[in-house]
């Protein structure tokens, strides 16, 4: 299976936070499973980084590509068709990060991993 990781089940992760269900849990460890993280999901930890809406125990230059080491997770990058398919989505969820997130996981195959119940409303797997 191919996941692809909502920002905040990747900061919960990194953090190793209770909040990540067991489910999730079992999928990211599976070693069989591919795990992603979206460019859009780094832009987003950034900008709320910059702004002082998230607190992180080191700057996200350092604990994105040491997280995503340890972790196995590859960088999944925002392509062309993604972001086109980003405007054919009925407008279910208003956050700009979790469309691309949205756009990216049917253009590619991916299911999401994310307790956001508006993402479970796209026609798109999500795991949780």
């Amino acid at each position: 299976m191919r996941l692809l990781l909502d920002t905040c089940t990747f900061l919960w992760i990194a953090s190793d936070s209770p909040k990540v269900s067991k489910k999730a849990v079992a999928a990211f460890l599976d070693r069989g499973n591919e795990r992603y993280l979206s460019t859009a999901s780094i832009w987003e930890i950034a900008i709320k980084y910059s702004t002082g809406k998230l607190s992180l125990p080191t700057k996200p230059d350092l604990l994105i590509p040491e997280v995503r080491e340890a972790s196995g997770i590859d960088l999944l990058d925002l392509n062309e068709d993604s972001a086109l398919a980003v405007g054919r989505l009925p407008w279910i969820h208003r956050d700009p990060f979790d469309r691309v997130l949205v756009a990216q996981a049917l253009v590619h195959g991916m299911t999401i991993l994310t307790s956001d119940d508006e993402i479970e409303k796209y026609a798109v797997r999500t795991l949780w």
